[in-house]
């Protein structure tokens, strides 16, 4: 049998946002309100990830949230006739707030244009050697396809949902890359998110993490993909038994739906003809 790694103790699975921003730069909420907000909707842990600028802080402490720490950063690839950027690569970093991480707090973090992802991996490069984490932002608002992106090095993961481009753009495609990325054989893990820059954007989109509350144990967990994301269904279970089947333990949900970029696809039907 092959579970699931966020699977398989009696640990309390941790909720926890990865990317939302605040008046520390174009967020509409100050830091002690989001972070108030996120609390009163069951949160444990959050990050907050203001544009170029690094956080350290923990502006609600009396929220009980675990703080990870962070900032955004990004990158033009091309510009047009104009000069304003029409592809960017943005990645979120999320580091410890203790001596192994090496930015300060609002330390400014500045990237010049990427003539591709080869000269963004620099920028990747020095984040990583600080002691941080990253992952890859919303590829199909940024315009960036996977081949864009493909052969970065270093980040965990990859944004498939993210709140902001859903409700504002009507962009949900981002998984379509991550398929294409694990059909390559690339080892990401996918991560739901907010991105939540208005009030009523945050709160929408999250991560499930099996681990100790603290930010370290919370870290390596997201690394090691001990985690689930999700918009709503609580997950509790989900493994492959010895014959082959995928088995999945949820609450109730309009559908269930296993996805790869592989041919053809199958939709398998209950007893009664009905979708399962």
């Amino acid at each position: 049998m092959k579970r699931q790694s966020a699977f398989g103790s009696d640990r309390k699975m941790l909720k926890g946002g990865l990317h939302c921003h605040t008046t520390r730069s174009d967020g509409k909420g100050t830091p002690e309100e989001v972070m108030r907000l996120h609390a009163e909707n069951g949160y444990d842990f959050l990050a907050l990830t203001d544009h170029k600028q690094y956080n350290r802080v923990h502006f609600a402490p009396e929220t009980g949230l675990t703080l990870i720490c962070g900032m955004e950063i990004n990158s033009v690839l091309e510009r047009g006739e104009s000069g304003a950027g029409r592809r960017h690569f943005h990645t979120v970093c999320l580091g410890p707030n203790d001596e192994t991480n090496g930015f300060e707090h609002d330390e400014r973090f500045v990237c010049a244009d990427s003539a591709n992802q080869y000269e963004f991996q620099r920028y990747l490069d020095e984040v990583h050697a600080r002691g941080n984490l990253t992952f890859y932002c919303h590829p199909e608002w940024s315009a960036t396809s996977a081949r864009h992106f493909e052969n970065m090095v270093g980040q965990f993961a990859m944004e498939i949902w993210n709140s902001g481009c859903a409700i504002e753009n009507d962009m949900d495609t981002n998984a379509a890359y991550w398929d294409e990325l694990l059909g390559q054989g690339k080892r990401i893990w996918g991560v739901a998110v907010d991105d939540g820059h208005r009030m009523y954007q945050h709160c929408n989109g999250w991560v499930m993490v099996n681990a100790e509350n603290d930010d370290r144990a919370i870290l390596a967990a997201l690394a090691e993909g001990s985690f689930y994301s999700s918009c709503g269904p609580v997950i509790r279970d989900f493994y492959v038994n010895d014959e082959g089947f995928a088995v999945i333990d949820t609450d109730d949900c309009e559908k269930i739906w296993f996805c790869s970029d592989r041919h053809p696809s199958r939709m398998c039907k209950g007893e009664d003809g009905a979708p399962i």
